[in-house]
């Protein structure tokens, strides 16, 4: 049991109660705080009386799905969710990133995983929360405020999700520096997830599609083939222009 889990409390919302219990079980042996609701109903009163820091949330539900109760938790709060889904359920993973989950598990799955991908995502979302950069003006169209979570693009506020403020934050720290894919997932999703390069170029094209003029030919968010992903050096080119 571990003392830092006892400081996080864990939603689990299925309607199977026997996969509910499973899991309470394993996570309390882990020493996590665990809350249970049955329905999407019940899950969304549960985020907004008892603030979880984690969500675990599956997908089919009797009363409301878990895609549409994820898009409204995300219409008013950031709180790390993992997605459970079915095996070879590949378009209900990639709908569940794109609404703004931040990882998912398949069932069926070990007590190890779970706990496994739940302490990932808890570090990261924690480590990006304690690790702010300032106001960044990187040219006339784009600006940047991690401490506020705003992104402006020609003036007018970018709504991202929590993975891809994570994404950004990394590359823009690292202005001008090559990512490879690897270092990528371990500071964005965590070590365990190598195996995984696919998540990257997801939510690079996310977010190209979301800062980019044009995004088919970026110029914020540069490919390096074969290694990885650069953002642009906007110091470099500010200090040239003055």
């Amino acid at each position: 049991m571990s003392s830092e889990s006892s400081k996080y409390k864990i939603l689990v919302v299925d309607d199977e109660k026997r996969m509910v219990r499973f899991i309470q079980l394993n996570l309390e042996q882990d020493g996590f705080q665990v809350l249970t609701a049955y329905n999407g109903t019940e899950a969304l009163e549960q985020v907004r009386t008892q603030l979880p820091d984690l969500i675990l949330l599956d997908i089919m539900m009797p009363d409301i799905s878990g895609f549409e109760v994820l898009k409204r938790i995300r219409e008013v709060n950031t709180v790390p969710v993992i997605m459970l889904t079915a095996k070879g359920e590949e378009d209900d993973r990639i709908q569940g990133l794109e609404l703004g989950a931040d990882d998912y598990i398949t069932k069926p799955f070990s007590p190890r995983e779970m706990v496994s991908r739940i302490r990932a995502v808890l570090r990261r979302t924690r480590s990006f929360k304690e690790d702010q950069v300032d106001l960044i003006k990187v040219d006339d169209r784009l600006t940047i405020d991690f401490s506020r979570r705003e992104v402006w693009v020609e003036g007018k506020i970018v709504d991202l999700r929590p993975t891809e403020y994570r994404l950004l934050y990394h590359l823009v720290k690292n202005a001008g520096w090559v990512n490879t894919h690897e270092q990528l997932l371990s500071k964005v999703w965590g070590f365990e997830y190598q195996d995984e390069p696919h998540y990257v170029r997801l939510y690079v094209n996310y977010l190209r599609k979301k800062l980019e003029q044009d995004p088919s030919n970026p110029k914020y968010i540069l490919t390096e083939r074969g290694v990885g992903y650069r953002f642009v050096n906007y110091r470099r080119d500010q200090e040239k222009a003055e």
